[in-house]
């Protein structure tokens, strides 16, 4: 079997890909920059993203070696949403959402020496109304600040505040698991 790279500090990915049940080791050491071109429509951000951390990662890949990258990015609207830097761009973040549908957009990039797979998966969450004394409690108290959107689903606010979701639970967590499954059984010769 080949051995698997997931090239991601995400303690989320980490898990999401331990699920699957295949062997996997992190290695995150990467020449890649994640900066976006800003004339580049907001849809292709995450495809880029991962596309350069995988052929950006630090060493040619072995003849048994296959590397997973994504990238995760929330939409709302024309607005995207990343992690937030500050307690007030977290809340400002949240306060938008509030009340609204958006959307949760993945891609991923899976590659050996020889072959390269690229896809991508679209969810749409809605939150409910929240008032401003939920968001600073959950701020406050999750500290969303690694989580496009300022928000984890797996958390509470996906208990209390999201009334639907449409699309993969998972791929809102950051990996769409079911198209990353698929993609590593044909990798992996299953």
């Amino acid at each position: 079997m080949k051995k698997i790279i997931l090239g991601s500090n995400s303690p989320r990915r980490r898990e999401l890909l331990a699920g699957l049940g295949f062997p996997f080791t992190v290695d995150t050491d990467n020449s890649f920059e994640e900066v976006a071109d800003p004339s580049m429509p907001h849809r292709l951000i995450p495809a880029a993203m991962a596309e350069g951390k995988s052929f950006g990662f630090h060493r040619p890949l072995s003849d048994d070696e296959v590397l997973v990258t994504a990238d995760t990015m929330v939409l709302l609207g024309d607005v995207m949403l990343g992690k937030p830097r500050t307690h007030e761009e977290a809340i400002s973040m949240l306060r938008a959402l509030s009340g609204h549908t958006h959307e949760v957009i993945t891609a991923v990039v899976i590659r050996d020496r020889d072959n390269c797979r690229r896809f991508e998966d679209i969810t749409r969450v809605t939150f409910r109304e929240l008032t401003d004394e939920e968001i600073e409690w959950y701020v406050d108290n999750c500290r969303p600040y690694d989580k496009a959107g300022a928000y984890g689903v797996q958390e509470w606010i996906g208990y209390a505040a999201i009334t639907s979701i449409q699309g993969s639970f998972y791929n809102v967590m950051g990996l769409p698991v079911h198209k990353v499954y698929e993609c590593l059984k044909d990798f992996m010769d299953l």
